[in-house]
């Protein structure tokens, strides 16, 4: 999944806590990249809780979670597409990518 501010994709983690953030925009989880987050207010777009005000929200099974209180939201608010990426045009290095990630994993390389 790629970053919804600037579209650049995740390359593999490294070990430890992924420097990547999770976020609900309206009702679809969103990921935000490291640099995305080091400009301006990167939570402005993303959606609050309800009880405590907290952005750490994730989705999963129908539902968005505050992982700060708790707080369990069972039915979408809104139900529209998460917008592109403000760079929304293709990557034309990752058709590729995926290829070279095929072969190794099936044993072509």
């Amino acid at each position: 999944m790629p970053c919804y501010r600037c579209g650049v994709r995740q390359t593999d983690p490294e070990r430890g806590k992924s420097p990547w953030r999770r976020g609900v925009l309206r009702d679809h989880l969103v990921l935000v990249c490291p640099a995305c987050q080091e400009s301006g207010d990167w939570t402005a777009d993303l959606e609050r809780c309800a009880q405590c005000a907290s952005v750490h929200l994730i989705r999963r099974l129908d539902q968005v979670e505050c992982l700060d209180c708790g707080l369990v939201r069972a039915e979408p608010t809104v139900l529209a597409a998460v917008p592109p990426a403000r760079d929304s045009g293709r990557d034309p290095d990752l058709a590729d990518e995926v290829s070279r990630a095929l072969d190794r994993l099936l044993g072509r390389a």
